[in-house]
C-alpha cells in the first residue's frame, strides 16, 4: 500500500467503527422506546439488553447498504437472474434483515423475543467486521447503563418525526431527542 492509501484505509476504519457503534447505541435507545412491551420484559429480567441488540442490529442495522461493490466471478441466483462477472451488485444489511423467508412473517416488526435475530449487520466471512465484539461490548453496557439512570426516559417528539441520518448508507437516525428524568 502507498502512504495515502495506508492513510485512508485508516480512516475508513476509524470512522466506520465509529458511525456503526453510534447507529447501533442510538437504534437500541430507540427500539425499545418505541416498544414499551419489550422494555418491560427487559426489566423483568425476560429479555437480556443482548436480546435488544441482536434485534436491533437485524431490524435497523448501523449500516443500511453497501453500495459499489462489483462481482468477481459470475453468479448465479436460482430461480433468477446471473449476475455477471464485473457487474454493480448493492448489498443490503437493511433488506436482509427484513426477508420474511428468513425471519418470518414478523420480519418488519422489532421483536427481541424472535428466537432467531441473525443478521450481517456486520458482514460474513472474510468481510467480517473486526470491531463486531467491541460494537455489542459498548451498546452492552451503554444501554442498561442509561436505561438504569433515567428509567422515565421518554423521546421529546413523536417517533415518526424522527429524521434518518441521511444518505444511502447510514442506517442511523439524524438525533433522537430525550426527555430524562433520574430515577
Amino acid at each position: 500500500m502507498t502512504e495515502q492509501e495506508l492513510i485512508d484505509t485508516l480512516l475508513l476504519v476509524l470512522v466506520a467503527g465509529h458511525e456503526t457503534k453510534v447507529n447501533l447505541i442510538g437504534n437500541a435507545v430507540h427500539a425499545p422506546l418505541t416498544h414499551p412491551e419489550q422494555l418491560e420484559l427487559v426489566r423483568a429480567g425476560e429479555l437480556s439488553w443482548n436480546d435488544v441488540i441482536e434485534e436491533t442490529l437485524r431490524w435497523a442495522p448501523g449500516v443500511a447498504n453497501l453500495p459499489l461493490r462489483f462481482t468477481g466471478e459470475d453468479i448465479e441466483i436460482p430461480g433468477g437472474p446471473t449476475i455477471r462477472k464485473g457487474e454493480t451488485i448493492l448489498p443490503s444489511f437493511a433488506a436482509t434483515g427484513r426477508d420474511p423467508q428468513q425471519h418470518g412473517d414478523t420480519a418488519e416488526q422489532y421483536d427481541a423475543r424472535r428466537p432467531s435475530a441473525e443478521h450481517l449487520s456486520f458482514g460474513h466471512g472474510v468481510h467480517r467486521c473486526p470491531d463486531a465484539p467491541l460494537a455489542r461490548m459498548e451498546a452492552a453496557v451503554a444501554l442498561p447503563a442509561l436505561f438504569d439512570r433515567f428509567p422515565d426516559m421518554e423521546l421529546a417528539l413523536p417517533a415518526e418525526s424522527l429524521a434518518p441520518a441521511g444518505g444511502f448508507i447510514v442506517g442511523g437516525l439524524k438525533a433522537i431527542p430525550m426527555r430524562l428524568t433520574k430515577g
